[in-house]
């Protein structure tokens, strides 16, 4: 799979990089909220699995969006925050917490980092596990509740023992799948992402789940 030198890795070691997005970001909702449309950007540091990590590329997101606001004579509110995509960052959510404004898990990757499967060749013998019984169904599909949806829980539970209002999300492929939408529900998550096309199911399930906890 794509670890190593991606993410938050990145832009530590080329810090113009995360800075050049920052902007980039900041420019745009700049000029947006000038049209008189007002816009909340929620900037996400990808890969982070230790607090020191973030805490590095957050200070330069902050400090680039500062000079934008200043140069533009702008006031535009926003949030950084971190995806959570590797067990550590879970575990490790509680410290995070203590400096992060939101947490997305990204599951996608999380999946792979747990599991220790790859998307690039998991489909060689994913079909022969599924005829097999060996997992009860595609794990990129829909949250492996009994592994990466406990991460999930765990990171959840000490992220909010920081900070109580922690807004909490997933982002990833499983936020258009109704059974995994559910299970975020349960975990008192906030909101899902998905992909376009997947936007109609994925709002069907989270109305399906909140009808049922009312039952």
């Amino acid at each position: 799979p794509m670890l190593g030198h991606r993410g938050c890795r990145l832009g530590i070691v080329y810090p113009e990089i995360t800075a050049m997005q920052a902007r980039a970001i900041m420019e745009a909702a700049c000029d947006v909220q000038n049209e008189g449309i007002e816009v909340f950007p929620e900037i996400m540091v990808p890969l982070a699995g230790f607090k020191t990590e973030f805490d590095d590329q957050a200070r330069i997101i902050r400090e680039e969006a500062e000079k934008v606001l200043e140069e533009k004579g702008v006031k535009v509110n926003y949030l950084v925050g971190t995806m959570v995509e590797l067990p550590r960052a879970a575990i490790c959510a509680d410290q995070i917490a203590e400096t992060a404004e939101f947490f997305s898990f990204g599951t996608n990757d999380l999946t792979q980092t747990t599991l220790g499967m790859s998307r690039d060749d998991y489909g060689t013998f994913i079909g022969h596990y599924r005829e097999n019984d060996i997992i009860p169904s595609d794990p990129f599909q829909t949250i492996d509740q009994d592994g990466v949806g406990r991460l999930m829980q765990t990171g959840v539970e000490r992220g909010r023992s920081t900070r109580s209002e922690l807004k909490i999300g997933i982002c990833g492929e499983h936020g258009g799948d109704p059974a995994s939408v559910i299970f975020c529900h349960q975990l008192g998550l906030d909101y899902v992402s998905c992909s376009p096309f997947r936007v109609p199911i994925a709002r069907l399930a989270a109305a399906q789940a909140v009808l049922e906890e009312k039952a």
